[in-house]
């Protein structure tokens, strides 16, 4: 098989995006397992590399994604003029540049001169200084792929947790989170993995949305008429699935180590619990989305951006977990064909729908 082509982008240059690439990519046997091609500016590279002053970083800087150096480091010139790199500060000009790396990958992307797409940490104030019309990484890319719903998919190892509402405030869960979007997010999930992570019967734990997940109507009764229909359904398809759980007790206990995928009912319920037991590791992988886009599980580290210590293990497992669903993908698509010409399978008639048409008739 030929060297997965990965497209990465600069992400906001004054945050510590930059190093965590030329960190893991200094690493010269990286490119025995993929071909990468930085969106950014050599001149932006060669200024972070002079901080991180490593011992192997040889890149070529090119104009077209479509005739990469074999076996280099590549890097797109996105931009070219002179930038002042402020490292640490918020401003307009490192959102600007950010913006114009992801849309150039994205477009490299579609016209497939891409595999896949690993996106270094951006601040959402800078974007939205430089006129980012979107909360981040994840809506920006459903839109570009006129996807109808994505799945914010946080993965390290076997532990993986989604969550059924992305970035949005803890005021407007109420209204956002229906019978509806639990099921099609549990679908997401399902249907994710399958066939990104090559689990044949994945089980699947849903999590209440009150404490001690309302205690039988006790504390609330959210669990009862917006999840516990959507377990049912899955349950009467053959489909492994719990819940809905209590949070503090599902992670307390351990029993998150007894499935291979949780579907957290909003972000911090299931982002606090994965960055405890994973912080600095954990890869964020946008799911249900027709290409494979993975991030590292930080933000932009202003803090720490310039001193040379940031930590690249969460950025490596992002580009290494991106190569695995790729191949996966590859080999799920192959075995799906070839059972179809055998003749096992019947043809996808959207055998779901009833159950997605009960949900909706049933609010």
């Amino acid at each position: 098989m030929s060297k997965v082509r990965v497209g990465i982008t600069s992400g906001d240059i004054n945050g510590i995006g930059i190093e965590v690439i030329i960190k893991t990519l200094a690493d010269e046997r990286m490119l025995d397992h993929c071909e990468p091609i930085i969106y950014a500016s050599t001149k932006v590279l060669a200024y972070h590399k002079n901080i991180v002053n490593p011992r192997s970083f040889d890149f070529r800087g090119i104009t077209d994604a479509s005739r990469p150096h074999s076996g280099k480091i590549n890097i797109v010139n996105v931009w070219e003029e002179d930038i002042n790199i402020t490292l640490g500060e918020e401003n307009e000009s490192s959102g600007r540049f950010a913006y114009t790396s992801l849309d150039r990958a994205a477009q490299d992307l579609k016209a497939g001169h891409l595999d896949v797409l690993v996106t270094a940490p951006i601040n959402k104030k800078v974007m939205q200084l430089a006129g980012f019309p979107y909360p981040g990484h994840t809506e920006y890319l459903t839109a570009q792929w006129e996807a109808d719903e994505n799945l914010m998919l946080m993965v390290q190892g076997d532990l993986r947790i989604a969550v059924a509402t992305n970035h949005i405030p803890v005021s407007d869960i109420p209204s956002v989170l229906t019978k509806q979007l639990v099921y099609k997010k549990t679908k997401l999930l399902l249907d994710s993995l399958k066939k990104d992570f090559s689990l044949e019967k994945p089980r699947i734990a849903l999590l209440g949305v009150n404490p001690h997940a309302g205690d039988q109507g006790a504390i609330g009764e959210e669990e009862e008429y917006l999840i516990r229909p959507v377990i049912a359904e899955f349950a009467k398809k053959g489909v492994l699935i719990s819940g809905p759980h209590s949070a503090d007790g599902f992670f307390g206990s351990g029993d998150y180590t007894k499935v291979d995928g949780i579907l957290a009912m909003y972000h911090d319920q299931g982002l606090i619990p994965f960055k405890t037991l994973s912080f600095g590791q954990g890869v964020n992988y946008t799911a249900g989305l027709p290409i494979v886009r993975t991030s590292p599980d930080h933000g932009t580290a202003f803090g720490i951006a310039g001193q040379n210590v940031a930590e690249p293990r969460s950025f490596r497992n992002a580009l290494f977990l991106a190569l695995d669903i790729f191949r996966n993908r590859a080999a799920y698509q192959e075995s799906h064909e070839n059972a179809l010409t055998r003749g096992e399978l019947g043809e996808d008639t959207g055998k779901d729908e009833p159950i997605e048409e009960e949900i909706v008739r049933n609010p």
